[in-house]
């Protein structure tokens, strides 16, 4: 099979595989899940891949071969490791300090927040964000950037790795669970739930409140790479899953207000997405204790 096949079968065999396993299980039977909710999860679904991504890396290579054209293929002969690991601190360091930053600044908190006012999680949970918030994330251009510079090879084998772990993090199959039944794969699990994401640590951070001791809605960012959470303090390991999930501002805006704002915004008052910025607020790296209902 050639390489590009493979880095764009694998995601979505992934996805459907787990998306199945979901199905069978209940979750999208019984789940808290709107119709509203299921059209953000698909328009982003199809979103990212077959528009902002390719968009970004059309635009990235014609301007670079427009203006740079003697650094095309430039690293080619670097070395496919050296390769994987421009990957991992260009687009997934990157990409951790963006998502950090989301739930920092409340202005950029408004570009990520359809990710979390879901209450159940899932696979189609995965690519729930504005627009923007892909649109505008470094890491992206930065790959762009590396795949133009010669390193493209590597990425064909990066990416559908990354996002296999991203998917199986979000999703309610909660593999992980397997390593932590049996004490002779608590090592193991010990590296591994430190070295990229998995469903524990990351449904913690969809979790509602930290006060359950379990969640942490301000931590546990990483996207492949959870150690980037351990280096940085903001990681919290305690191999349980959160009961309740979502955001404190439970307002359910039509999901073309949640994925185009600011261009669209909400006739609602009571809404994060009434406005860019107004003092009312929802400031995301406080966890208010009155909103732990």
């Amino acid at each position: 099979m050639e390489p590009e096949i493979f880095s764009k079968l694998i995601p979505g065999v992934v996805m459907l595989v787990l998306g199945i396993l979901e199905a069978v299980g209940g979750l999208y039977l019984h789940d808290r899940r709107t119709k509203n909710d299921f059209t953000i999860e698909l328009v982003s679904l199809v979103t990212l891949p077959t528009l902002i991504q390719p968009a970004i890396f059309f635009f990235v290579i014609w301007a670079l071969q427009s203006t740079v054209p003697q650094f095309e293929d430039y690293f080619m002969e670097g070395g496919f490791w050296w390769h994987i690991l421009a990957f991992l601190i260009f687009d997934d360091l990157t990409q951790y300090l963006w998502h950090r930053l989301s739930h920092v600044n409340r202005t950029m908190w408004k570009l990520h927040r359809p990710h979390h006012v879901v209450e159940e999680m899932g696979v189609l949970v995965t690519y729930r964000n504005a627009v923007l918030y892909y649109a505008l994330m470094p890491g992206i251009w930065f790959s762009a950037v590396l795949v133009y510079l010669g390193m493209g090879y590597a990425y064909l084998f990066y990416l559908p790795f990354k996002l296999t772990v991203i998917l199986l993090a979000h999703s309610e199959t909660k593999w992980d669970r397997f390593l932590y039944r049996y004490k002779v794969l608590n090592p193991l699990a010990w590296v591994i739930e430190r070295v990229i994401s998995t469903p524990s640590t990351h449904f913690a951070h969809h979790g509602l409140t930290a006060e359950d001791g379990v969640s942490h809605p301000n931590g546990n960012y990483g996207n492949l790479l959870f150690l980037w959470d351990v280096l940085l303090g903001t990681a919290k390991i305690t191999r349980k899953y959160p009961e309740r999930f979502g955001a404190w501002n439970q307002v359910k805006e039509p999901w073309y207000v949640q994925l185009f704002f600011p261009i669209i915004r909400s006739s609602d008052e009571k809404s994060e997405l009434h406005s860019i910025r107004t003092k009312n607020d929802y400031d995301p790296s406080v966890d208010f204790k009155e909103f732990n209902r």
